[in-house]
């Protein structure tokens, strides 16, 4: 058995099945590590304008102040900032059509707040789908590959007098390249949705109790909200 059965001579004498397929999964696995990165930068950052947002809220900062701060950077307010601003916007215009009712301005800024929040959940899981279809299918793809390419030597085979192991082997091995490169794309992908929906989780239940705690500031207010055109 004197074949050469690197990976490079095994992609390159595979059949043009296998080939398409190899670059396929190829090209796969290159697109889930960039959505990989581009994910992990993108949590990151989230989370550090959410904490950041966190800390100016608590700090004392009256609610007018942080409005119109969120109101001036909006394009680089973070997701909890911009919930924020979409309840005390909806409250806002609430008050300029002189609804005094209590249970309707608060439920008003509710429902602008959970909109708001569905928005900013749906920009932050972008891409985990793509993740989760990479961990589920590439094993199915590299199979595919590996049962045509198994199909192609065993084809080949069929016309020779005597089968050895050594003119087995390369056929084989060829096929398995393919299962081989459906595993590298689909293990790393799974590993990061796994991870990022996790993380995803805890930044929409961070999110949730904000927008309740928020509320809950909104409902003790709403006296002396009702005694000011302004609000706050």
């Amino acid at each position: 058995m004197n074949q050469d059965l690197s990976i490079l001579p095994l992609v390159l004498g595979a059949s043009w099945v296998v080939q398409l397929v190899m670059l396929l999964l190829l090209v796969v696995s290159i697109t889930s590590w960039a959505a990989i990165f581009r994910k992990l930068f993108s949590l990151r950052r989230v989370k550090s304008l959410n904490d950041d947002f966190e800390r100016e809220f608590w700090s004392g900062t009256s609610l007018n102040d942080l409005f119109s701060a969120a109101a001036q950077n909006a394009k680089t307010a973070g997701p909890m900032e911009r919930i924020f601003a979409s309840g005390m916007r909806e409250y806002q215009k609430l008050r300029e059509r002189r609804i005094g009712d209590a249970g309707t301005l608060l439920d008003g800024a509710r429902r602008a707040m959970r909109a708001s929040f569905q928005r900013e959940m749906d920009n932050i899981e972008t891409h985990l789908s793509f993740l989760a279809s990479v961990g589920s299918v590439s094993p199915y793809v590299g199979l595919f590959g590996t049962v045509w390419g198994i199909m192609h030597a065993f084809t080949g085979l069929g016309a020779l007098q005597q089968v050895t192991l050594a003119t087995v082997a390369p056929g084989i091995a060829e096929a398995l390249v393919a299962t081989a490169l459906g595993l590298f794309a689909a293990i790393p992908a799974v590993v990061a949705y796994n991870r990022y929906a996790r993380d995803i989780d805890r930044v929409a239940i961070h999110m949730e109790t904000f927008i309740e705690e928020f509320s809950n500031i909104l409902q003790r207010n709403l006296g002396a909200l009702s005694a000011t055109p302004s609000g706050f």
